[in-house]
């Protein structure tokens, strides 16, 4: 386990989810900070939430979070314009390990209109045990990944 706090964030269609996560990710023996949203049942813009959990990586309170909205597509497609994130909707157990263990993802997508809450924990559990493997091949694609975020985070 990593001694560097897990960050949470959630639309309001995610918030119900994140509460439970809080808990469950806790439980595993991990230190969360919740970066919003703390007020249910307010509609709210997802893209707020996916930058407020990005830039608590981007900082270094973090070295992972957990992002939640109504399918994960919105704050998924927001989180990833942010140099540095690697996020992905997971709603399989492989992929939330796979993603991590090849391409060194460092947000995992849920889509709380999508799974239930023992999934969720089921993803998250497998998020948060993987290691990115540093095999050649993976190091190499991760350095065209970031080639190319620097290369149109220029323009």
């Amino acid at each position: 386990m990593d001694s560097t706090p897990i960050v949470l964030a959630a639309d309001h269609a995610g918030y119900d989810m994140k509460e439970q996560m809080k808990k469950f990710v806790t439980s595993l023996g991990y230190q969360v900070i919740d970066a919003g949203t703390c007020e249910p049942g307010l509609p709210d813009d997802y893209p707020d939430w996916a930058e407020a959990l990005a830039e608590r990586i981007q900082k270094g309170d973090a070295a992972r979070g957990i992002l939640i909205c109504g399918s994960g597509v919105g704050v998924c497609v927001a989180a990833n314009k942010i140099p540095g994130i690697r996020a992905a909707i997971c709603h399989d157990s492989y992929s939330a390990r796979q993603g991590v263990e090849h391409d060194d993802m460092n947000v995992l997508v849920l889509g709380a209109r999508i799974i239930g809450s023992e999934l969720a924990h089921d993803l998250a559990r497998n998020f948060l045990g993987a290691a990115f493997s540093n095999e050649e091949r993976h190091v190499r694609r991760l350095a065209k990944v970031k080639a190319i975020e620097k290369k149109y985070s220029n323009s």
